[in-house]
C-alpha cells in the first residue's frame, strides 16, 4: 500500500507530525513502512501563466510563449511541448533554477529567439511522468498563484510512503483506512468528509431512467448512480500526480478518477456504459441474484454484467470517451468471495485483490467522495438520487473482560481508554459496567472475531515498545481433545508396529479403477468419481490399503529384499465417498532375517507367525469367520478381527492369484478400523485377594463348529468365576472322523474365598452341560 503525505493530510490534520514521527507510529501500530520517499521541488520553479502561444518562425516543432511569472513583464520562453497549446498555468524554471545533475537554466537563443526560462514536465522536476509533455498546472493541487514556488505546494513537493500490510488489514488497502488508524494513535480527530450538492444545478431523477431488481435475499450491498458528460474526460493534476506516485497512472481518465477513489477511501467502483444497459423502452434494467455461495450476480437483459467483488464483463465498461455513466459501488463479505472463487474457478479483476480482503462497506462515502471529485474537477454531472440494494450483514459482537484483556496485554489499562480507542476505530461500544462491555465489530473489520483480536487493537493504538517486559505466563486450559487421543493413540500404534518388525509406508490415497474391479474390491459410485485424476494409474480413490501395500511389496521384491514387513495407517473410502482410517499391515517372504541360529535358511512367514505379530501391535482381539469376499483374500487362511464382540477388520493370506500377478512370494495382510483401537475408557475394578486356579477343558465336537460359536455360548453362562478362557489346542485324526478335540484353558477365581475343588468341579460340569446342549460335544 503506498500512501503521500498530503493525501493523509486530506483526513488528518498532521502538519505539526514530522514525516520521522509518522513513520514511527506507522511501524508501531503494525504497519510497517517498506519505503519512504521524499520529492523536493528545486527553487526559482514557480506557477507560472500562459499569456500567448505562437509558432517559432525558424522551427515547426517549437513554439515561442509569453509567460507572466510574476515579475514587471511577462517572460519569453521557447517550448517544444506539443501540449503547451493548451495549458494556461504550467511550472516555470526561471534563469539560475538548478534542476539537479548540474542542469542549471540559461538566458539561451534557440532558433534565433531568446528564452528566459523553462516551461518543466514532472520528470524534469524529479516528480514521476504524469503526462507526455510538460506538466499543466490545475487548482486540485491548490490555489495557484502566478510567481509562487512550486515547492510551497505541499501536494506537489510531497512525500511518498510504502506500507506493508497484513493479509486480513483489507480495511488498510486505503489512504482513509490508514488514516483512521493514525488518527488513534496520534490522538487527532479524522477529519469528516461530507458531501455538499450544487443546489443550482437542475437535476433529473435517477429513477425515472433506471430500475433495480434483486430477486430475494442477498448478501452484497450495492449503491448505484448516473452522470452525463459533456465532452472526453480529462483527470486533474492532482490524481494524475498521485496515481503516478502509487505507480498506478492510467491512459484512461475516467480510469484514473475510479482508481484514485478506491485507494482513497476503499470503496469499489466500476463505471458501465449505460447504453448497453438500456431496454427496448431505454431504461436502464438490472436484476440482482444471489448465488449459491453469497455472491451476488448483476445482469441486464439477461446478460450478466458483473458477480460483485470479482470480475465483471468488459463490454459494458465505460471510457473516458462515454457520454453516460452507469457507476456501481458494492460491498461482498471476503469470505463469500474467496470461497466462490476457489470453488468455481472464477476469473478475477483488478479489483478482486481489495475486495477479498475487505473493502470497505460505507457505500454512500465512497460514491458522495468520487460525486464530488468529477463535479470539481471533470465535466460530468450526476443524476438526482441513488438506487441501492442493502444486504442483511450480521455484525459479530464480541464480550470485553477489562480483567482479562489486561492480562492478554500484560499491564493495566483503563477502561475508559479501550472504550476511547475502540470506538474511534470504528467499534460500537454497548452494555459498559463493571469493567465489562459489548463490542460491536464494524464491518469492514471482518478479522476481528475474539477478546484476543480486541486486544491487538489496544495492543497496536497503545504501541508494543510502550508495553512493559513481564514474565510469560502460562494459563493453560485442558487440550485433550478426541483429536490429540487420536493423534496420541497413531503414535503408540507406530512405535509398537516398527518395535516389532514392520516398517511404515505412506501411499497416495488413490487406486487403479482396473485393478479395483479386478480383484472385486469396493468401487465409488461413477457420479462420484474423479473428473481430472493425476495420472491414469491412480484414476479413482482407494477403497483399500491392501493393494498399495501390495505394490510397495512388489518394488522392494524386485529390488532383491526377501523379507518385507510394511504398516500403513491411512484413508480408505465407501461407494459414498464417504473416508474412514484404517491401520494396514502386510508381511511377505521371510519370518526373520538370515543368521546362524536359522543357518541362514529362515522359515516363510506364516498364518499364525503373522497373527502374532499384529497382535503384539494391537493388543487382544479375537477371530470369526471371514465374512469379507474379494480377490484379495484366502478363502481358508482367512478371519475377521472382532474387538468387544465387534468385526472390526480380517486378517488373511494373500490368494494365489493376485500373488502370482504381483510376482511375490507367501504373503499376509491384515486391515483393521483405526477408530477401533482408540483407547477407551475402562472403570476400575476390583482385584482379588484370593488365587486363581487354572483349568482345562477338552471337548470332542462336530469340526465344522468355529471356536467363536463355543466362547460366545460360554460367555452367556456369565458365570462370575470365570474370570478368562481362551482356545489352546485343537486336535484331529482319522479316529476322530468328522470330529474334533478342542482344548480350552479356564481361569477361575472368586472375589470372596479360596476356591474348593467342589466349586470348581461345578463351574466345569456347567460349562460341559451348556456345550452339550448348544454343540453336542462331549468330555474326551
Amino acid at each position: 500500500m503506498i500512501i503521500t503525505r498530503s493525501w493523509i493530510r486530506d483526513f488528518l490534520d498532521i502538519d505539526n507530525v514530522s514525516n520521522d514521527k509518522l513513520v514511527s507510529t506507522l511501524n508501531s501500530i503494525g504497519h510497517e513502512v517498506d519505503f519512504m520517499t521524499e520529492y523536493k521541488i528545486p527553487s526559482k520553479v514557480v506557477v507560472g501563466e500562459i499569456l500567448s502561444v505562437n509558432k517559432h518562425p525558424n522551427a515547426d516543432k517549437l513554439n515561442v510563449c509569453m509567460v507572466n511569472v510574476g515579475l514587471n513583464e511577462p517572460v519569453q520562453i521557447v517550448c517544444g511541448a506539443s501540449n503547451v497549446v493548451y495549458a494556461q498555468y504550467v511550472a516555470v524554471a526561471m534563469v539560475g533554477a538548478d534542476l539537479g545533475n548540474g542542469f542549471v537554466i540559461k538566458e539561451a537563443q534557440l532558433r534565433g529567439v531568446d528564452s528566459h526560462g523553462m516551461i518543466c514536465s514532472s520528470k524534469e522536476l524529479g516528480l514521476p511522468e504524469v503526462c507526455d509533455g510538460i506538466m499543466i498546472l490545475d487548482s486540485s493541487i491548490d490555489k495557484l498563484i502566478v510567481g509562487k514556488e512550486l515547492t510551497q505546494y505541499p501536494k506537489i513537493a510531497d512525500t511518498v510512503i510504502g506500507v506493508e500490510l497484513t493479509p486480513n488489514r483489507g480495511d488498510c488497502l486505503s489512504v482513509h483506512g490508514l488514516a483512521r488508524d493514525l488518527a488513534v494513535a496520534l490522538n487527532l480527530p479524522l477529519l469528516k468528509f461530507e458531501y455538499k450538492e450544487e443546489p443550482a444545478r437542475e437535476r433529473v431523477g435517477l429513477a425515472r431512467l433506471a430500475q433495480i431488481k434483486a430477486s430475494g435475499v442477498v448478501h452484497t450491498s450495492l449503491k448505484y448512480a448516473l452522470a452525463n458528460t459533456s465532452e472526453d474526460l480529462i483527470a486533474p493534476l492532482l490524481i494524475a500526480l498521485r496515481m503516478a506516485f502509487v505507480e498506478n497512472l492510467l491512459d484512461d481518465a475516467l480510469d484514473n478518477a475510479i482508481n484514485y477513489t478506491v485507494h482513497c477511501t476503499g470503496v469499489l467502483i466500476r463505471a458501465y456504459d449505460s447504453a448497453m444497459l438500456k431496454n427496448e423502452d431505454n431504461i436502464i434494467m438490472l436484476s440482482i441474484e444471489e448465488g449459491t455461495n453469497g455472491v451476488s450476480s448483476v445482469y441486464s437483459n439477461g446478460h450478466l454484467v458483473s458477480k460483485v467483488g470479482i470480475n465483471f464483463n468488459e463490454k459494458y465498461k465505460a471510457k473516458y470517451t462515454t457520454n453516460q455513466i452507469f457507476f456501481e459501488v458494492g460491498y461482498t463479505d471476503p469470505k463469500f468471495i474467496s470461497q466462490a472463487v476457489m470453488e468455481e474457478k472464477l476469473a478475477t479483476d483488478k479489483f478482486y485483490y481489495n475486495a477479498s480482503r475487505g473493502s470497505e462497506v460505507h457505500l454512500k462515502f465512497g460514491i458522495d467522495f468520487f460525486k464530488t471529485l468529477i463535479e470539481k474537477y471533470m465535466s460530468i454531472m450526476f443524476h438526482d438520487g441513488y438506487l441501492s440494494v442493502q444486504s442483511y450483514y450480521e455484525h459479530d459482537h464480541i464480550g470485553v473482560d477489562i480483567k482479562e484483556l489486561s492480562s492478554i496485554l500484560g499491564m493495566e489499562v483503563e477502561i475508559t481508554s479501550v472504550i476511547s480507542m475502540l470506538t474511534n476505530l470504528g467499534f460500537k461500544i454497548q452494555n459498559s459496567n463493571s469493567g465489562k462491555f459489548g463490542v460491536t465489530v464494524p464491518g469492514f473489520r471482518h478479522d476481528i472475531t475474539s477478546v484476543q483480536d480486541i486486544a491487538e487493537e489496544v495492543m497496536r493504538m497503545i504501541g508494543i515498545d510502550n508495553i512493559p517486559n513481564t514474565p510469560l505466563k502460562f494459563f493453560e486450559q485442558n487440550r485433550v481433545t478426541d483429536a490429540t487421543m487420536k493423534y496420541k493413540a497413531k503414535k503408540e500404534l507406530r512405535i509398537k508396529a516398527v518395535a516389532n518388525g514392520f516398517y511404515e509406508t505412506i501411499s497416495y490415497a488413490f487406486n487403479d479403477k482396473k485393478l479395483l474391479a479386478k480383484y472385486n474390491l469396493p468401487m465409488l459410485k461413477e457420479e462420484l468419481e474423479l473428473t481430472n485424476p493425476i495420472t491414469d494409474e491412480l484414476n479413482t480413490v482407494r477403497t483399500s490399503v491392501i493393494l498399495n501395500l501390495l505394490n510397495a511389496v512388489k518394488r522392494n521384491v524386485n529390488y532383491g529384499q526377501k523379507r518385507v514387513p510394511l504398516f500403513e495407517i491411512g484413508t480408505i473410502f465407501n461407494a459414498s465417498r464417504e473416508e474412514r482410517e484404517v491401520i494396514s499391515f502386510i508381511w511377505s517372504g521371510q519370518f526373520e532375517s538370515e543368521t546362524v541360529l536359522n543357518k541362514a535358511k529362515p522359515s516363510s512367514i506364516d498364518f499364525n507367525s503373522f497373527l502374532m505379530q499384529v497382535s503384539k501391535v494391537l493388543g487382544e482381539f479375537s477371530l470369526a469367520p471371514i465374512s469379507a469376499k474379494n480377490g484379495l483374500i484366502h478363502p481358508y487362511l482367512s478371519a475377521d478381527i472382532l474387538k468387544e464382540g465387534k468385526v472390526v477388520g480380517f486378517i488373511s493370506a494373500l490368494h494365489p492369484t493376485p500373488r502370482d500377478d504381483f510376482g511375490i512370494p507367501a504373503t499376509f495382510f491384515a486391515q483393521i478400523d483405526f477408530n477401533s483401537m482408540l483407547p477407551i475408557h475402562i472403570n476400575a475394578k476390583e482385584i482379588s485377594n484370593f488365587q486363581a486356579v487354572h483349568k482345562d477343558l477338552s471337548i470332542v465336537m462336530d469340526k465344522n463348529i468355529g471356536y467363536a460359536e463355543v466362547e460366545k455360548s460360554i460367555k452367556t453362562l456369565n458365570n462370575p468365576l470365570i474370570k478368562t478362557f481362551r482356545a489352546i489346542d485343537v486336535y484331529e485324526d482319522e479316529v476322530l472322523g468328522d470330529k474334533k478335540s478342542l482344548t480350552i484353558r479356564f481361569s477361575l477365581q472368586s472375589m470372596e474365598k479360596t476356591l474348593l475343588d467342589i466349586d470348581i468341579e461345578s463351574v466345569m460340569n456347567e460349562i460341559l452341560v451348556k456345550v452339550e446342549k448348544d454343540f453336542g460335544a462331549n468330555l474326551r
